[in-house]
């Protein structure tokens, strides 16, 4: 499990580094965003794997607490779709910039303990 958590993590640094570059965003961290426009809007970036190991299609999560301070702002998400290849490598296959406000219909549920604010999926097809 920590290993897949590793990995994950790595492709998602890797596709924020991609976007970053082709967006020409300003790196931010913070809690609830990871960019800003050069206008310095704020933009959350998401990625997910085209498909999990077991065949399911990847999800976007959505932490409620960022959503709704991202929402506040007027900000956007930047959604990246990959593939991975090898143990380190992933190809993006598709990216989309959302405003906050035109996502569809969040669902939100408990997020167990992480983060400590329920989350929402949407789903690749909700998105591109």
């Amino acid at each position: 499990m920590r290993e897949s958590l590793e990995r994950t993590n790595r492709f998602s640094t890797l596709c924020k580094k991609w976007v970053v570059r082709k967006r020409q965003f300003v790196l931010e961290r913070a809690s609830w965003h990871d960019a800003r426009f050069q206008n310095g809007t704020p933009v959350e970036n998401k990625s997910t794997m085209i498909e999990h190991a077991d065949g399911q299609p990847g999800n976007f999560k959505i932490y409620r607490q960022y959503h709704d301070h991202l929402r506040r702002v007027d900000g956007w998400y930047c959604f990246v779709v990959y593939r991975p290849h090898g143990r380190s490598g992933c190809t993006v296959l598709q990216d989309k910039l959302v405003r906050v406000s035109q996502l569809p219909l969040l669902r939100w549920h408990s997020g167990g303990n992480h983060r400590g604010t329920q989350q929402a999926k949407i789903s690749i097809t909700d998105i591109f």
